[in-house]
Order: C-alpha cells, then sequence, then structure tokens
C-alpha cells in the first residue's frame, strides 16, 4: 500500500506492508535504486508478522520537495535526517533498520545520533566511517570512484543529468559482475528517477563528499557532528558483497571501534553491490538474527 506523509522538507512517497501492529521495521533503498530493490524481501518480512515501511528517498519519485528554495543536497547528514524525519513522523519506536548503499549511510546516521527510536540495524554495500582523502585509498578504489569524480567537470554534469539512464545501466552491470536482470527490472525502478531532483541530489552528493560544495544550512549542526565519526549505538549487522565493484570490501574492513554495540560484519561470496536484489535470503536471514537478538561480535 503506498502512502504519503510530511516531514519537514518533504513530501514523503512510501510503501507498507505486513501487520500494522508488528515490530517496524524501515527499508532504506540505496543509489541508483528506489523500493523495488526489497521486492524480493517484503513478502517472506510480512509473513513475520512484521510492519514494513519502505521510504522512496529524496530525489525519488513520487517524493517531492515541499519547498522549491530547499537545496538539493544529497549529503550523508540530509539522507540520515530525512530517515529520523520519517522514524519521527510516523512516532515508531523501536525501530528495525534495514539499508544499503545510500540507505545503510543513512541508517549509520540514526543509529549513531538518533538510536532512542532504533532498535537493530542491518547495513549492506556501504561501511561507516568511509571518508577518507583520496591520498589514503588505493588507486583501484579511486578508479571504482570514477562516477563520482564524473561530476566535478560540466559534461560529467550532463551525463548525470541528460543521460541518466544509459549510466544507470551501466553502474547496474559493472557493479554486480555475477548478476542479470532483465529490462523489465530495471526499467520497473528507473522511472523514479525521471524527475527534476534526482539529478541535482545526485550531482550534489558527490560533490560535497569531497569537499566541493556545501551541505544545506538545515543539516549544518548535524554535518559537524557526523565528522566526527559518533559511535552507532545499536546491534548492527553489516553486510559485504565480495565482488561488490564499487565500494570494494577493503572500504568496510576493520569498523569495530564505531559500534558500542553488538556488531557482526559478513562477506557474501559471488555476490556485487546489489545486495537486496542479489541474495535477498541472506538479507532475510540477517534480519531474522536482528529481530531474535542474536548478533555476535565481528565474524568478517
Amino acid at each position: 500500500m503506498t502512502k504519503h506523509i510530511k516531514t519537514p522538507h518533504l513530501n514523503l512517497t512510501y510503501e507498507e506492508a505486513g501487520n500494522p501492529q508488528g515490530d517496524p521495521i524501515v527499508l532504506v533503498h540505496g543509489w541508483p535504486d528506489d523500493v523495488r530493490c526489497w521486492d524480493k524481501v517484503v513478502p517472506e518480512l510480512a509473513k513475520l508478522n512484521c510492519r514494513i515501511l519502505a521510504p522512496y528517498s529524496r530525489g525519488s519519485t513520487p517524493t517531492t520537495f515541499r519547498s522549491e528554495q530547499t537545496l538539493r543536497s544529497g549529503a550523508i547528514a540530509a539522507l540520515g535526517q530525512d530517515l529520523a524525519d520519517f522514524i519521527d513522523a510516523l512516532d515508531l519506536r523501536d525501530v528495525f533498520v534495514v539499508g544499503y548503499d545510500w540507505g545503510a549511510r543513512a541508517g549509520y546516521v540514526v543509529g549513531a545520533l538518533f538510536s532512542e527510536r532504533v532498535r537493530a540495524l542491518l547495513a549492506m554495500s556501504a561501511g561507516y566511517a568511509t571518508s577518507k582523502p583520496v591520498r589514503d585509498m588505493s588507486y583501484d578504489l579511486a578508479k571504482a570512484y570514477w562516477y563520482e569524480w564524473l561530476v566535478a567537470t560540466k559534461q560529467g554534469r550532463e551525463a548525470i543529468d541528460k543521460d541518466r539512464r544509459r549510466l544507470c545501466r551501466y553502474l547496474w552491470q559493472t557493479w554486480s559482475p555475477g548478476w542479470t536482470f532483465d529490462d523489465a527490472e530495471f526499467e520497473a525502478t528507473a522511472s523514479s528517477w525521471e524527475n527534476g531532483d534526482w539529478a541535482p541530489i545526485s550531482i550534489h552528493a558527490y560533490l560535497q563528499r569531497w569537499g566541493e560544495a556545501a551541505g544545506a544550512p538545515e543539516h549544518e549542526e548535524l554535518e559537524k557532528r557526523l565528522l566526527e565519526n559518533p559511535p552507532i549505538r545499536v546491534p548492527t549487522v553489516m553486510l559485504q558483497g565480495a565482488d561488490d565493484a564499487d565500494n570494494f570490501p577493503e572500504t568496510s574492513e576493520g569498523k569495530e571501534r564505531f559500534f558500542l554495540s553488538s556488531y557482526e560484519r559478513r562477506v557474501l561470496p559471488g555476490v556485487g553491490h546489489f545486495i537486496p536484489r542479489e541474495a535477498p535470503d541472506e538479507v532475510l536471514a540477517a534480519i531474522r538474527q536482528l529481530l531474535t537478538g542474536t548478533a555476535a561480535s565481528d565474524v568478517g
């Protein structure tokens, strides 16, 4: 069922399924993707008697901004604040947050700074505290982030805007080299990128991440807090695709010190970046683990 809610800056659309009185699970999609990434997960979660909520993140149709004047920010602080606002607007308590890629980064924000409403976190395809200077990363990883450097040029920004479908299809194909998808699966999601906000948010995300653009003024205080890599305060499981050709496995290694509660990192052989689409059974197993409170110390 598709529903709508207003948060401070968004007219936010989300899909809801399962038992309205069940344990709330918020599924936060990545980029470039939308809520269709959860289609193999939601029916099984419904069988667990959970309340499943999957918001369309900023930039994804049909979510829109309430004001034309709001900066179309793709900063991690913006994503995290959006998630916190969504949880607050629905007055959710003891929430299980499940996020991958950009959704994982939003999950880390609420797990660190809004943890009073969060029961547990499942993060996928993006490690915590990964921002570091280029001089401190391998050039293989810098090469993998070519699309993030693309936005530094006028022609690159035009490509993200005018050639978004071809670009995103290429990212889907290359980030998960062992995964195949058909046109119907791609088009079911690609339609959500066809709006005036997707490209500006996508461009701003990487300009801001690498210090080439400022964040939105409404997130200034949160940005300062995130610079300190505040610890995650809730039980967390992290799933990493062994074949992820975007965020390499090395980017999620050695993060134990950032987690004050239980933490487990699990590397999935033969899986790339789009974990909910490629390995829904692994996602469900991790959710069941968190639901039963059996998260262990890091074994990744």
